[in-house]
């Protein structure tokens, strides 16, 4: 270990002489190897550009609060630094950069419980399509886990979304299964459809939700 230690500093002394000697000359008069030489200068090398890297990991992490290891590179690669996710991660454990929030793979929530109110009749009958925008709509509700500080968190997503063109035209979050936050989205997008001049459909799945007897009236 102390050879290795006298090693770096006389490799770091001759390195500091470049500027005013010929290397040739500081290694025939030292008589220090070549070989070695080079090998601490690769490491010296190697640390400056660790060092650059980290500097800019902690530049983007103030700027992405919950940036992992996998975003953490894009973004390096975004400010020219071509650098691999598998570096990325030990780099961001050494400098303590931890993910606090993230999202787990959402999974459609099931919230059938049987009969609890009105089964309102299929009226798509599997017709997914439509040419008239804002005559079919569809809706369910989805899970989705995600991490903060450290603990499982849930939250649940009910968008309306329109077979017409597949578009989102409205949508509620909340943090445990409701009618609320069903009945949000609904009204909101009762509102965006009402310029359809035909009759609309809202087509929904079985859950106790959509058999309340507000939610069928409507």
């Amino acid at each position: 270990m102390e050879k290795n230690s006298s090693n770096e500093q006389k490799s770091r002394l001759i390195y500091s002489l470049r500027k005013t000697f010929k290397l040739k000359e500081i290694l025939k008069v030292t008589g220090f190897p070549k070989a070695t030489y080079y090998y601490w200068v690769n490491c010296f090398e190697r640390v400056n550009k660790d060092e650059l890297i980290e500097k800019e990991m902690l530049k983007i992490r103030q700027e992405h609060a919950n940036a992992g290891y996998r975003p953490m590179s894009e973004l390096l690669k975004q400010r020219g630094y071509h650098v691999n996710h598998k570096k990325v991660q030990p780099l961001m454990k050494k400098l303590g950069l931890r993910v606090t929030s993230y999202w787990h793979k959402s999974r459609k929530y099931n919230s059938y419980k049987g009969k609890v109110g009105t089964v309102a009749k299929n009226k798509l009958h599997r017709r997914f399509r439509t040419s008239i925008p804002h005559q079919k709509i569809t809706t369910d509700t989805t899970e989705f886990k995600y991490y903060e500080d450290g603990i499982q968190k849930k939250c649940y997503l009910n968008p309306y979304i329109d077979l017409f063109n597949s578009e989102v035209i409205s949508y509620h979050i909340s943090k445990q299964p409701s009618y609320q936050s069903i009945d949000i989205a609904l009204n909101q997008a009762l509102a965006v459809t009402s310029d359809c001049p035909y009759r609309r459909t809202f087509h929904s799945d079985q859950g106790w939700g959509y058999q309340m007897r507000d939610y069928v009236s409507k």
